[in-house]
C-alpha cells in the first residue's frame, strides 16, 4: 500500500495542504485574536475617557457616585482617584492587582487622551487603562478602568473551538479531495501499466482512453501506438519467417530431389550432368538468399559497415554499366546512359551502392522483354544528384507498389523461381540507401514501364 503511486501523491498533496491550511489558520486566528483584544482595549480605553470627560465638566459627589454606580452594574470596574492618588470612589472591590497598578501609575503623568497601562491578558488578572481628570489645564484626578482577562480567554477559547471545528472540517474534506484526485490522476497511469504488462507478455494491449487532451492523453496514445506498432511487427514477423521457410525449403527440395536422382544407377552422364547443374544453380541460388539474410539482420543490429568516401558519380556508374551491358545486350535489350560530368562528387561506400545500382538495373532487365529499352542516368541540383533507372518493361501493378520494398515481397510471385528474386534486394537497397543519407523512389505505371529514382546528397565543394 505505502508504495503505490497513488499513495504517495495523496501523502504528498497532504504535507502540502495540511503546512498551507496550518499556516492560513495561524495566521488567520493571530489576527482575529490580536483585532478582538485591540478592540476591548479600545473600548476600555474610551470608555475611560468618558468617564473623565463626565467628571471633568461636573467635578461633583454625585457624579462620582453616578460613576461608580454605573460601572458596579457592568462587566468593567472603575476607580476614581485624586490628584493625590486617594481613591475617590470604586465599582468593585480593590483587591492587590489593583493596588499594585494604581500605586504604580498613580505618580505618573497619563496623557491626555489616556493610555493603556496594561495589556497582558495571558498572564495578568485584569486589563486596564487610565484617563485623566484635567480641570484648567491641571490634572485633578485619574480614572481607571479595570476588565477582568477571564472574559477576553473565554472568548478567544471559543475561537480556538471554533477554529478547531473549522480545522477538523477543512482536513476532512482536504483528505476526500485528495482521495479523489490521486484516483482521478492514478487510475489512467494504472490503465497505461497494465495495457504496457500486457505488452510485455506478447499480448495486445489493454484499450486506453486516448480522448484526454493533457500528457495522461499523449501516453495512452503513444502506448495505443507502440501496441499497434508491435502487433503489426508481430505479424510482419510471423509473415518473414513464413516466407522465409518457404524460401530456403524450396531450393533444398530441388537439391535432395535432384541429388537422389543422381544416384540412381540408371542415369547417363549428360542426366547427370544436366541435374548436377541445376543442383550449382539452386546451391548458389540459397547462398545468395542466405547472404541478403545476414546482411538484413546486420542491418537490423546496427552492424551494417558503411565507410562513405568521396568519389566521383561517374565511376560508380560506368563501373555498374560495364558490368551490367553484357547481360543487356545478352537479353537484346537497347541499354542507354547518359554519365554525368566528371566533376560531380558523392559520399558514398563503391561496393555497398554498385550493389545498389546492379539490382535495380537487374530488376530492369528481368522486367523488359526483348528489344526493349533501359535508360541509365544522372541529373544533378546544387544541392543534390538523381540517379534514375527507366523502362519500357511491362510495370508494376499500382497495389503492389506501396509493398515494393517490404522484404520477401515479390509483385509476381508465379515468376519468383524463373526470374531467380528472392524479394530481398530491394529491400537491401533501400536500407543502403538510407544508410547513405539518400533516398530511393518507385513510380511506375503497368504496361508502361518503371522508373526508380534515387537521391544522394553532393559532396564537392563546388554544391
Amino acid at each position: 500500500m505505502f508504495s503505490k503511486l497513488s499513495f504517495k501523491i495523496g501523502s504528498l498533496f497532504f504535507v502540502f495542504l495540511l503546512i498551507i491550511e496550518i499556516l492560513l489558520f495561524y495566521i488567520l486566528h493571530t489576527n482575529l485574536a490580536d483585532d478582538r483584544i485591540d478592540e476591548v482595549l479600545e473600548n476600555l480605553l474610551a470608555r475611560g475617557n468618558t468617564h473623565a470627560e463626565v467628571l471633568e465638566s461636573s467635578h461633583q459627589e454625585a457624579t462620582f457616585e453616578h460613576v461608580g454606580i454605573m460601572e458596579s452594574a457592568s462587566d468593567l470596574a472603575v476607580v476614581v482617584t485624586d490628584s493625590q492618588g486617594n481613591v475617590i470612589v470604586n465599582s468593585n472591590p480593590i483587591d492587590d492587582e489593583i493596588k499594585n497598578l494604581l500605586s504604580q501609575y498613580n505618580n505618573q503623568t497619563i496623557p491626555a487622551e489616556g493610555q493603556v497601562i496594561e495589556d497582558q491578558w495571558h498572564n495578568e488578572r485584569y486589563i486596564a487603562s487610565a484617563s485623566p481628570i484635567n480641570i484648567n489645564g491641571a490634572e485633578n484626578g485619574k480614572v481607571f478602568m479595570f476588565a477582568d482577562t477571564n472574559d477576553i480567554k473565554r472568548v478567544v477559547d471559543q475561537l480556538n473551538d471554533q477554529f478547531i471545528v473549522a480545522g477538523i472540517i477543512t482536513i476532512t474534506f482536504t483528505v476526500i479531495t485528495i482521495l479523489v484526485l490521486s484516483r482521478l490522476i492514478t487510475s489512467p497511469l494504472i490503465s497505461i501499466k497494465y495495457a504496457a504488462e500486457q505488452l510485455s507478455m506478447g499480448e495486445k494491449g489493454a484499450a486506453l482512453n486516448t480522448d484526454r487532451k493533457d500528457e495522461l492523453g499523449e501516453l495512452a496514445r503513444s502506448i495505443s501506438k507502440l501496441s499497434d506498432d508491435l502487433e503489426r511487427l508481430k505479424q510482419e514477423r510471423h509473415e518473414f519467417l513464413a516466407s522465409i521457410s518457404h524460401e530456403l525449403r524450396t531450393p533444398l527440395t530441388y537439391i535432395k530431389g535432384y541429388a537422389d536422382i543422381i544416384n540412381r544407377q540408371d542415369m547417363s552422364e549428360a542426366e547427370v550432368r544436366e541435374y548436377t547443374s541445376i543442383i550449382r544453380e539452386e546451391t548458389e541460388h540459397l547462398s545468395l538468399l542466405i547472404k541478403n539474410l545476414f546482411e538484413l539482420a546486420k542491418m537490423d543490429q546496427n552492424k551494417f559497415v558503411i565507410e562513405l568516401m568521396e568519389m566521383p558519380l561517374y565511376d560508380l556508374m560506368h563501373t555498374a554499366a560495364v558490368r551490367i551491358s553484357p547481360v543487356m545486350a545478352e537479353a537484346s535489350i537497347h541499354f542507354t546512359v547518359n554519365y554525368p560530368p566528371k566533376d560531380v562528387m558523392v559520399y558514398a561506400d563503391s561496393e555497398r551502392f554498385q550493389q545498389v545500382l546492379l539490382n535495380i538495373l537487374d530488376n530492369a532487365r528481368k522486367h523488359v522483354c526483348k528489344n526493349g529499352e533501359v535508360n541509365f542516368q544522372a541529373t544533378q541540383t546544387e544541392e543534390a544528384v538523381y540517379i534514375a533507372v527507366t523502362d519500357n518493361g511491362e510495370g508494376i501493378p499500382e497495389e503492389d507498389l506501396p509493398h515494393i520494398f517490404d522484404r520477401l515481397y515479390r509483385v509476381e510471385k508465379s515468376r519468383s523461381r524463373e526470374s531467380g528474386g528472392s524479394g530481398l534486394g530491394l529491400a537491401i537497397a533501400k536500407e543502403i540507401v538510407a544508410s547513405h543519407g539518400g533516398t530511393i523512389q518507385i513510380n511506375s505505371e503497368q504496361g508502361k514501364g518503371t522508373s526508380v529514382m534515387i537521391k544522394l546528397k553532393r559532396g564537392d565543394e563546388n554544391a
